[in-house]
């Protein structure tokens, strides 16, 4: 039987990112307990695993020969031998969740030899719900959207940490672009996808959970996002994880991959 085409994945993911908000928003507010995973691999509450079982039974009954990794389930080998795979953020922004905000997200994905085909974030607090399939285009509340054509550093609006602003990142002065952020490493993805911020940038190694449906987003919507040397990102990897994100408009992406230090910058010993 031939596998669903993108578009069919995506409609799933849309019903099942619909059903995760439903179930979260009985948790929001300041009331989930918020516990620390061992190893600093962050926070998690009950809300959290409630999502995660409720998104692997719905997409794993549906689409039964797809692989699943989930930032809430213990990863095993066997996703690596699956045609597609489900990567799952139940909630993207835990703290955020925990404190009663609501600039949280669910985060879904389907990837194919390594590329996302299919992809949903939704806020549901705040009735915000991006989607992608690969080659349709990409939109917020079915509306398409696209990046900015913002083409210099100076004065473009940077979703970034507070760590990127250090000066042993860059290769001259740091630029002299707006920092901003976002508790939600998913959203910030989103935003820039949408035209709301003109690029992300996050330097330290990514969670796959936490990018790949933001990475099909942006790419849908013109935008050009990679790893933070410029490679193209590839997701079901062993150890889940790509080396650093940049996400902007094609030339504000040039700009700043110019002015990033990279590891051939490093002085040689001699």
């Amino acid at each position: 039987m031939p596998a669903p085409d993108p578009a069919e994945d995506l409609a799933l993911l849309v019903e099942a990112a619909r059903a995760a908000g439903e179930l979260a928003s009985q948790y929001a507010g300041p009331t989930p307990v918020l516990h620390e995973k061992p190893g600093g691999q962050g926070p998690v509450t009950e809300a959290d695993l409630a999502v995660d079982r409720l998104l692997h039974q719905r997409l794993t009954e549906a689409r039964p020969e797809y692989g699943w990794l989930s930032e809430e389930t213990l990863d095993g080998p066997g996703r690596l031998a699956r045609r597609r795979v489900f990567i799952v953020d139940p909630i993207d922004g835990t703290r955020a969740f925990a404190d009663g905000l609501d600039s949280w997200a669910h985060s879904l994905a389907i990837v194919e030899a390594g590329a996302v085909i299919a992809a949903v974030i939704y806020l549901p607090l705040k009735s915000k719900i991006y989607a992608a399939s690969l080659g349709g285009g990409a939109t917020l509340n079915v509306a398409p959207i696209h990046p900015t054509a913002h083409a210099a550093a100076e004065c473009a609006r940077v979703l970034a940490a507070r760590p990127v602003m250090e000066a042993m990142h860059w290769r001259g002065e740091v630029p002299a672009f707006e920092r901003h952020h976002r508790p939600s490493l998913a959203w910030r993805l989103s935003l820039v996808a949408e035209g709301a911020f003109d690029a992300m940038l996050t330097l330290r190694p990514s969670w796959e959970w936490d990018i790949a449906a933001g990475a099909l987003i942006l790419a849908e919507a013109g935008a050009r996002v990679t790893d933070r040397q410029g490679k193209p990102l590839k997701f079901n990897n062993p150890h889940p994880q790509v080396n650093g994100v940049l996400a902007a408009g094609p030339a504000l992406h040039r700009v700043l991959l110019r002015a990033l230090r990279q590891p051939e910058d490093a002085p040689r010993l001699v």
